[in-house]
């Protein structure tokens, strides 16, 4: 499977459109991806450089099954679990991972969007990718 992010960046957080593709390209399924913004690659401050990366399915005791994307130039452990904040300034889930979820909303009202329904997103994304996937960031 392929995994497409594009990407809506901004100075707060980085909300994007996650796509999973068939290997010939047609589209199987999407949902929303937040981030952190862009901060020159920092270590648990930016969200990592655009590019292609192998992802690969994870269990720890903290996330439970969530990907593991892999070959992130100096940068280790980026993951792709479950969360609702992804800001520089507020509340966060991550430290430079990947959130998925249904759709884009301000739920804690800081004027930033958030990430909603994250379980049920990663439940589905793991029942698509069950060993992982070929992630591209645009």
């Amino acid at each position: 499977m392929i995994v497409k992010i594009k990407r809506q960046p901004n100075t707060k957080n980085t909300p994007g459109h996650l796509a999973v593709y068939n290997n010939d390209w047609t589209e199987v399924w999407n949902c929303k991806s937040l981030e952190l913004p862009w901060n020159n690659n920092k270590k648990q401050k930016s969200c990592i450089p655009t590019g292609t990366y192998t992802v690969v399915k994870r269990n720890s005791v903290k996330f439970s099954n969530h990907f593991h994307v892999t070959n992130v130039p100096n940068r280790d452990y980026i993951l792709i679990h479950t969360g609702n904040y992804a800001s520089i300034d507020n509340d966060t889930d991550v430290i430079g991972c990947i959130l998925v979820g249904t759709a884009h909303k301000d739920i804690n009202a800081d004027g930033y969007v958030d990430i909603i329904n994250s379980k049920k997103c990663m439940k589905k994304l793991l029942s698509l990718c069950p060993t992982g996937f070929k992630l591209i960031i645009e």
